[in-house]
C-alpha cells in the first residue's frame, strides 16, 4: 500500500516500531511543508504588518506542531473525578467575607477585559456584535463603558477597559471609540492572532498572500479566545498595566450583560496572603437543561481542569450532558493574575487543549480552523478556584429571544448594569423561543409596535409570519404558531394567559 502525502511517498511499514516511524516522518513532513508555506505567505506582508504576521505565525506553528502530536481524545475518562469541596467555593461564602473599608485600593489593581473579537452576523448584523443596540439605544458596548465609569466615579478609582479585538472587528471599534473620549475610564485595545485556515485534505494553508479581500476574505480566522493570552503579551499592554500597579483581569465576553465587576470576588482575589495568592478564579453556576453543552470543572491528574464537549469522547457525551453528575457550567467570566500569565508565556508553558473547528467555505471547500479557550489554561495557574455564582451572573445575548428578554420589562437598567425586576415573583428568567422570522435584528424589531410586558411569563414560544401591537402583555405559558401562508397579528393591549394562538388573524386599520 501506498501513501502520498505532498510528494512524499512510503511503503507502510508492517510492525508498529515502524508504523510510529512512518508516522513521525509524516508529521515531520507536514510540518516543513507548512513552514514553507507561511514564509511564502510571510514575504508578501509589507510595514508593521510584517511584524506582526511574523509573531502571529510563530503562535500558529506550536498550535499545528501540537495540533500533528494529538493522538485520540484529550482525556481519559477514568481518570475524571468530582473536583474537590474546596475547590469550588459558593459564591454567598465568598460575599459573607464582607468588604474592606478602602474598596479604591483593590479596584486600582484591577483591569476589565471584555472579549470583542466576535461580529454580529448571527443576528443578521454587519460589524462588531458589541455595537449592535440592546437596550435604549445602547449598544454592549455603551453598557460596558457606563458601568465601569459608574465605578470609577463611585469610588474614586481608576479601572481601565481593554479590549480584545479581532482583524474583523478592530476597525469598526476603534471609530466608535472617539465617543467616549470625555468619559472616565481609560480604554485599550489589542487585537487578537491571525491564524491561516487549513485546507481539510492537504493541511495546508489556503491563503496564497496576506491579503484579506476578494478572494482572501474568508481564508483567516481569530483563533478563539484562548489566544488572550499571547496576543496580549505580544502587544506590550500587559506588561504596561503591571508597570501602573495593576495585578489582576477581569475576563468577559461583552455580549454576557450578567459579567459586571463583582467587589466580593475582587477583594477575596487580592486579600490572599502572599505564599497562598489565588492565580484564577472561574465563575461557574448550576447547570440547567439549557446549559448542557457548556463547559464543565473536573478534577484530573490533581489539577483543575475544565473539560469542554469537543473533549469528550462519543460514548461520554450523554453522560455529560448530565445534569445529574456535571451540575456547574463555566460562564467564562474569569479572573487572572497579570503576573502569573507574564510568567506562564515567558516560560512559553501556557497549556490549552486543541479545538479543531471543521467548516465549509462558501465555494464549498472544507477547512478546518485550530482554537484555544481561554478557561482551558485553569489548570496551567496556581490555587485555582471556582467560584459557584447566581445565575445573574451569566446572561449572554445569543439570539433574538435574548434580546427580547433583556428589552423588556423584567430587567431594570442602572449605571449601565441590568437587574432582574423586583415586581418578578421568582427569579428564574422565561424559557422563549422565537422562530426563523425573528432571527435577524431588524426583522425581529419591525415585529413588535412595543416590547410586551413579560413579567408573570413562563414561557413563549412564537412560529410563523407574527406581529405584536403596543402594550401586550404575556403570562404563564403562551403558544403561537402561525402556518405557512397564515399571519397573525396580536392586537394592541391583548393579555394572553396560558393560551395557544394559532391560524390566522389580521387586523386592518380602516
Amino acid at each position: 500500500m501506498l501513501f502520498y502525502v505532498e510528494g512524499l511517498s512510503k511503503e507502510l511499514p508492517s510492525n508498529i516500531n515502524g508504523m510510529a516511524q512512518f508516522q513521525e516522518v509524516m508529521r515531520q513532513q507536514l510540518e516543513s511543508s507548512m513552514h514553507a508555506e507561511l514564509e511564502k505567505l510571510s514575504s508578501t506582508a509589507k510595514g508593521a504588518e510584517a511584524k506582526v504576521s511574523k509573531k502571529d505565525f510563530e503562535g500558529f506553528r506550536n498550535l499545528f506542531h501540537r495540533f500533528l502530536q494529538v493522538k485520540g481524545p484529550s482525556v481519559e475518562w477514568s481518570k475524571i473525578n468530582r473536583p474537590p469541596e474546596d475547590s469550588i467555593q459558593p459564591y454567598d461564602k465568598i460575599k459573607a467575607k464582607g468588604l474592606p473599608d478602602n474598596i479604591t485600593d483593590s479596584l486600582n489593581k484591577l483591569v476589565v477585559v471584555k472579549l470583542n473579537g466576535g461580529l454580529g452576523t448571527s443576528m443578521g448584523c454587519k460589524g462588531p456584535k458589541s455595537l449592535i443596540s440592546v437596550r435604549n439605544e445602547n449598544t454592549f458596548l455603551d453598557l460596558t463603558v457606563q458601568q465601569i465609569e459608574h465605578l470609577n466615579k463611585t469610588y474614586n478609582a481608576d479601572v481601565p477597559l481593554v479590549l480584545m479585538n479581532s482583524f474583523n472587528t478592530d476597525e469598526d471599534t476603534k471609530k466608535i471609540l472617539q465617543k467616549y473620549t470625555h468619559h472616565r475610564v481609560k480604554i485599550h485595545t489589542f487585537n487578537q492572532s491571525r491564524y491561516p485556515r487549513i485546507n481539510k485534505e492537504s493541511l495546508l494553508p489556503v491563503a496564497k498572500d496576506m491579503a484579506m479581500t476578494g478572494d482572501n476574505a474568508d481564508v483567516w480566522y481569530p483563533p478563539g479566545h484562548g489566544d488572550i493570552y499571547a496576543s496580549f503579551y505580544n502587544s506590550g499592554l500587559l506588561e504596561q498595566l503591571i508597570a501602573e500597579g495593576k495585578e489582576y483581569i477581569f475576563v468577559s465576553n461583552i455580549d454576557n450583560l450578567g459579567a459586571t465587576v463583582d467587589l466580593y470576588i475582587l477583594n477575596h482575589l487580592v486579600s490572599q496572603p502572599n505564599g497562598k495568592r489565588c492565580e484564577f478564579i472561574m465563575e461557574v453556576t448550576d447547570k440547567t437543561r439549557a446549559d448542557v453543552k457548556g463547559g464543565t470543572l473536573i478534577q484530573y491528574d490533581g489539577k483543575l481542569r475544565l473539560l469542554e464537549i469537543a473533549q469528550v469522547p462519543k460514548a461520554h457525551v450523554d453522560e455529560f450532558k448530565s445534569v445529574t453528575k456535571f451540575k456547574i457550567f463555566n460562564t467564562n467570566n474569569l479572573w487572572i493574575s497579570l503576573s502569573a500569565i507574564k510568567r506562564l508565556q515567558e516560560q512559553n508553558a501556557m497549556d490549552m487543549e486543541i479545538i479543531v473547528n471543521p467548516k465549509t467555505l462558501d465555494g464549498g471547500l472544507n477547512v478546518i480552523q485550530l482554537e484555544t479557550a481561554v478557561g482551558a489554561a485553569i489548570k496551567c495557574f496556581d490555587n485555582a478556584l471556582g467560584i459557584n455564582v447566581p445565575r445573574s451572573r451569566f446572561l449572554p445575548v445569543k439570539t433574538t429571544s435574548d434580546l427580547l428578554l433583556v428589552m423588556s420589562n423584567l430587567y431594570s437598567l442602572e449605571a449601565g448594569s441590568l437587574t432582574m425586576s423586583e415586581r418578578r415573583e421568582f427569579p428564574t428568567t422565561p424559557h422563549v423561543k422565537l422562530g426563523s422570522s425573528f432571527t435577524k435584528v431588524q426583522e425581529y424589531l419591525t415585529r413588535f409596535e412595543s416590547i410586551p410586558d413579560m413579567l408573570e411569563l413562563d414561557h413563549l414560544t412564537v412560529s410563523g409570519d407574527v406581529t405584536f401591537g403596543k402594550h401586550v402583555s404575556l403570562k404563564g405559558t403562551v403558544i403561537i404558531i402561525a402556518n405557512h401562508g397564515d399571519r397573525i397579528d396580536i392586537p394592541a393591549g391583548s393579555m394572553l394567559e396560558n393560551k395557544i394562538v394559532s391560524g390566522n388573524l389580521r387586523i386592518l386599520d380602516h
